[in-house]
């Protein structure tokens, strides 16, 4: 268990469904701080309804229903009042379909910061290099920032898509299986770039294989039908866990 004390994100006890259908149930689960948390389970099993309570990205959706509380810096998120485009500024989003706006490179990764307070084009420059040297991008476009960002690889889009995320300098960064559509190379060149972000951020992803998220945990919490069955640090709910069910299932006896 993460000692609640230095826990960046807290689940207590939430429970959440979507009209009559219970999602998740009674989630207890604290996310450290500037780690890879990694979330898996089956299909079905609640990861990413999990993954978008954290940024609210939930609310869009209708007749659905939460209790417990979800803390942000001990700050329940939900509560009356709470700002969510700022936590959404906080708290980026990367999904597992790349999803480039229209325009050039530059333009992507600009978009949010330009609309924000930064306004100096000395202070947009630099953020445009960082961004994407932290998406591990810079070397592949430097000299295109001004082509179309539709002309980039799959894998370099979703890593722009990275680099527009880190743009907004999140606190967290969510990622829903980003590399569940990407050639080995690609994934491997996302995996490197995150497993250097946990320095500045606190990453939180569901991975797209059992493996990737063995390479990538610092922590992992595995979910099955709603349930938060088992957590734990570094690669133990990969290598010795404690509950049958998460054996089975990195095993590969079902899922």
């Amino acid at each position: 268990m993460v000692d609640p004390i230095s826990a960046k994100i807290r689940f207590e006890d939430v429970s959440y469904a979507y009209g009559k259908d219970t999602v998740l149930r009674n989630i207890k689960l604290g996310i450290p701080s500037n780690h890879i948390t990694v979330l898996f389970g089956p299909a079905g099993s609640g990861k990413s309804t999990l993954l978008r309570l954290i940024n609210r990205l939930n609310d869009l959706a209708d007749d659905t229903s939460l209790t417990g509380r979800v803390l942000l810096d001990d700050e329940d998120i939900y509560a009356a009042g709470t700002d969510v485009a700022a936590l959404r500024r906080r708290v980026g989003m990367v999904f597992a379909l790349p999803l480039p706006l229209p325009g050039t490179i530059r333009y992507n990764v600009l978009y949010g910061p330009t609309l924000g307070s930064i306004q100096k084009q000395a202070d947009l420059d630099s953020l445009l290099v960082q961004s994407l040297q932290r998406a591990a991008l810079w070397d592949e476009v430097k000299d295109r920032l001004d082509s179309p960002a539709n002309r980039l690889s799959g894998g370099q889009q979703q890593r722009l898509c990275i680099a527009r995320s880190l743009a907004q300098q999140p606190e967290v960064l969510l990622l829903d299986e980003p590399t569940s559509g990407l050639d080995p190379i690609s994934t491997a060149k996302v995996e490197e770039s995150l497993m250097e972000l946990e320095r500045e951020c606190t990453i939180v992803i569901v991975p797209h294989s059992v493996q990737q998220g063995a390479r990538l945990s610092d922590y992992a919490a595995f979910l099955l039908m709603g349930e938060l069955v088992e957590q734990g640090p570094d690669k133990q709910l990969f290598t010795a866990p404690k509950d049958k069910r998460t054996e089975d299932y990195v095993t590969g006896r079902f899922g």
